[in-house]
């Protein structure tokens, strides 16, 4: 499992981290994942196995069975938005059709047979759209989806029937939480028929103000119609944080740059650290470099280390489990001896 999507960058790669498209598609007469028996779910596995040899037209992509992945390689899946955190759980039937350069992932069994993903970085909701639609469409001509040609693809969840499609952005938003109008921008992006959720979506937390916006329905709209809308409510929100940060810079621009060099300070010097504090001062640090405030510290490193402080990784890294107290005093020593390079 080689090089990820979460190292490189994008247009408008600033403010958005990332792309993804889902797809959630179902296999006609076999009950959902949630109801099918174990000889129904191998048989879903089988199928989605066979798979990869047409895949491989677009890309060389790898079939894995999760109960045969450990489960710290499952948490670094996950930590790097691969799978979900449900599919790292109770994995006998469970799979992972992934490509090489980890753009393309399928998770199989999951809350639906399939949930096609392509994730990519920056702001690329139409590219990550034509290659997500090109593997349904590969994917397609092999076996037979459930299908309703009123209501469109059936899914397990009721929001997912119709097109099936969940398109979400990554957005790092620091300057609107340090000028206090986040929560006034994020509650508006509701009324506008998206969902706010936090870095691994439903349910969970943000940190290091990056959050992720999605469309809520996929049933009455296009594909296109739906990514038409996410897009132009998410260069709102890039305007209003390209605008916080320019008031930061005209009107508090040494409390800014005090903030940041704080942030930088404590990242080079902490023995301890969590990973939300962790997260949180790289948020601040990586604004500073987007100001100009840092001039020698390249933003590529700051991103991966974003990604590369979180708990699975660190202890890949260190090649066994270890309790919360180490992996805090690892995640420091990693940060210190990455940022003085």
């Amino acid at each position: 499992m080689s090089k990820s999507w979460t190292k490189k960058d994008g247009p408008q790669g600033d403010i958005c981290l990332g792309t993804r498209i889902r797809l959630a598609r179902n296999l006609a007469k076999v009950p959902f994942p949630a109801t099918a028996n174990r000889e129904q779910a191998k048989k879903v596995l089988k199928t989605a196995k066979e798979l990869v040899e047409s895949l491989n037209q677009l890309a060389p992509v790898t079939f894995y069975e999760l109960a045969e992945v450990d489960e710290l390689e499952r948490q670094v899946l996950m930590e790097k938005h691969l799978i979900s955190p449900e599919h790292t759980k109770k994995t006998s039937t469970k799979g992972l059709i992934l490509s090489e350069n980890e753009d393309i992932s399928i998770m199989v069994n999951e809350e639906d047979h399939f949930r096609i993903q392509v994730l990519m970085p920056g702001l690329q909701l139409q590219a990550a759209w034509e290659l997500a639609d090109r593997v349904d469409d590969l994917i397609e001509s092999q076996v037979e989806y459930a299908f309703d040609p009123d209501i469109g693809y059936l899914t397990a969840c009721p929001t997912n029937v119709g097109t099936g499609m969940r398109g979400s952005l990554m957005l790092h938003l620091p300057g609107l939480a340090k000028i206090n109008q986040l929560e006034n921008v994020l509650r508006s992006v509701s009324q506008f028929g998206l969902a706010v959720r936090g870095l691994y979506g439903e349910g969970s937390e943000s940190y290091g103000c990056i959050y992720q916006i999605s469309n809520q329905v996929s049933l009455g709209d296009s594909e296109a119609d739906m990514l038409e809308h996410l897009a132009r409510v998410t260069s709102q929100i890039i305007t209003s944080e390209r605008q916080a940060r320019q008031y930061l810079q005209e009107h508090s621009p040494a409390e800014c740059e005090d903030q940041v060099y704080r942030a930088y300070g404590l990242l080079t010097h902490a023995r301890i650290i969590s990973t939300q504090e962790a997260m949180d001062l790289l948020s601040t640090v990586m604004l500073g470099i987007d100001l100009g405030m840092i001039r020698d510290l390249d933003r590529g490193l700051v991103k991966q280390l974003m990604v590369e402080i979180r708990a699975a990784h660190l202890q890949k890294m260190m090649g066994q489990s270890l309790p919360a107290q180490e992996r805090d005093r690892l995640r420091a020593s990693l940060i210190r001896d990455r940022l003085s390079r």
